[in-house]
């Protein structure tokens, strides 16, 4: 994930950002080339989408789902099971690199698509949606 110098909003004690999905380890939640409106410091539980600092590499922000309160941090995975990057591979992440809660994600227009207006209306219907959290069933693999 990137955030493109939002990272500064944040520590100036702004309480949203925004920030940019890369790969594909939250598909199908989220897909790369997404926009993110991150709301920081905000309530934290299990199932939430946040955007976090990558626990081995600090100036990389990843996005992950806040699986469960462990001993040294929140455990977090990625929707999409094949993909690798989460707390398999690094373990807790401690909760002072959770930067903030993932509030909803807005699709960008796809270059070169028609432009009809049946086309934008969909993508007006489509391109914002709210991230919400994951079932139980999601939380517990």
């Amino acid at each position: 994930m990137r955030e493109s110098g939002r990272e500064r909003v944040a520590e100036a004690g702004a309480p949203f950002g925004i920030a940019e999905v890369t790969g594909v380890s939250m598909v199908p939640t989220l897909l790369h080339g997404d926009q993110l409106l991150v709301r920081y410091g905000a309530r934290l539980r299990a199932g939430c989408v946040a955007v976090l600092r990558h626990p081995l590499q600090q100036d990389l922000l990843i996005v992950k789902r806040l699986i469960e309160r462990r001993d040294g941090g929140w455990w977090v995975l990625g929707d999409n099971p094949d993909a690798e990057g989460d707390s398999r591979v690094f373990g807790a992440v401690p909760p002072e690199l959770v930067l903030g809660r993932v509030w909803a994600r807005y699709r960008p227009v796809t270059p070169g698509r028609q432009r009809s207006p049946g086309v934008m209306l969909s993508w007006l219907v489509s391109s914002v949606r709210p991230v919400r959290s994951a079932s139980r069933r999601l939380r517990a693999r």
